[in-house]
């Protein structure tokens, strides 16, 4: 039987494949899950602990950086060579966030004060937060299992489990080539992110927001996995498919943040138990892993509040003819747009000169360019 880690873990940094596996269940605390319905079910989650400093990675030169926990900071300096991917998977993630929100009233805007990136979200307990959170854990697993699979690791390389034979040798096909280490991204991430302790001065809220933070990690983590693929390649002679040799790879990330954005899209609302009272006839059933939860429903993100690192959408860029989240209608909240003419200068109808130049026209074009009031 496999040996599971706990939610606190060891003090030992080294590698170890038993302690890939999901976190050990602590003490349960007890939720409401808000359905289209109004029956609310109560939901079970283990007390795990949230993630830190997830934000500041972006910023970390060293693993002596103040903005990391004793934690981490521990399991950098037994590890420093994963400090490079740590900063990559914060940049794929950040890059990925915008890409996915672009044209939404929230745009995964980021401050530029490096000790709070994403601002208010981080702590909302919105939709936000909690895509932010699982972005974020899934961009720190893609980083590190790459960088395992390009050779960049000492402990790490391709998954040894998927090699020779397999479930596939009685259908012509074996495992070779170079499989995704997931398991090593997974297990970094989860000791990285999953820091001890509820902090005890924002009480109860605090620790629902920790658990929380928690889960949607841990969902990020999952959907990389998710989105795998099994690739194939044949041999033989003259083209022939006489052997086939087969391995795991990770989806690129941008289907990743697809996924997530989907799923953020389905994310349930729980609340804290303690603060409702739940009926006995209430149907009881646990959140699944893959789902992204939310405590708190988010602000219309319309009108610019500095106090919550809102931005606003006044002076962005709308689509007229649209009917869909980038439309002025809902972009701009019912405040109505301004359009404005801009005039665009390029070079065009370019021809190659003998010799040796290009000749190009200058054209000019007027485009209308609306943004919102």
């Amino acid at each position: 039987m496999r040996r599971e880690a706990s939610a606190r873990g060891t003090r030992s940094t080294d590698w170890d494949e038993s302690l890939a596996g999901p976190a050990r269940p602590g003490p349960v605390r007890t939720f409401t899950l808000s359905s289209g319905t109004n029956k609310k079910i109560p939901v079970k989650f283990s007390s795990l602990t949230a993630a830190a400093a997830l934000h500041r990675w972006l910023g970390v030169t060293s693993c002596g950086d103040p903005v990391l926990s004793g934690r981490q900071r521990a399991l950098c300096r037994g590890k420093p060579f994963l400090l490079p991917g740590v900063r990559d998977g914060a940049r794929l993630a950040v890059a990925e966030c915008r890409n996915q929100f672009r044209l939404e009233r929230w745009n995964c805007s980021t401050t530029r004060n490096p000790a709070a990136v994403f601002g208010h979200e981080l702590t909302s307990g919105t939709k936000e937060t909690a895509f932010i959170y699982a972005v974020m854990a899934a961009g720190l697993v893609h980083s590190i299992t790459r960088s395992c699979s390009q050779g960049n690791m000492t402990e790490c390389g391709c998954d040894a489990r998927l090699r020779g034979g397999g479930t596939g040798a009685a259908e012509g096909w074996h495992w070779g080539g170079c499989s995704d280490h997931i398991r090593f991204g997974t297990w970094f991430s989860r000791r990285f992110m999953d820091v001890s302790g509820t902090n005890s001065s924002t009480g109860r809220v605090g620790f629902t927001l920790s658990t929380m933070n928690q889960h949607n990690a841990e969902a990020g983590r999952q959907a990389i996995e998710t989105t795998m693929s099994t690739d194939c390649r044949c041999h033989g002679i003259s083209g022939s498919c006489a052997v086939k040799t087969c391995w795991r790879s990770m989806a690129p990330f941008q289907r990743v943040g697809v996924y997530l954005k989907e799923r953020y899209e389905r994310s349930v609302q729980v609340s804290d138990r303690s603060r409702r009272k739940t009926r006995k006839k209430d149907q009881r059933r646990p959140v699944d892993k893959h789902e992204l939860i939310y405590l708190n429903k988010s602000p219309n993100y319309c009108l610019e509040d500095r106090r919550r690192g809102i931005a606003g959408t006044r002076g962005r860029r709308c689509n007229r003819t649209s009917t869909g989240p980038d439309g002025c209608n809902l972009l701009c909240c019912g405040r109505g747009y301004n359009t404005h003419v801009v005039r665009n200068i390029q070079r065009c109808e370019c021809k190659f000169v003998w010799c040796c130049y290009v000749h190009c026209r200058r054209c000019e074009s007027m485009n209308d360019m609306h943004t919102c009031k």
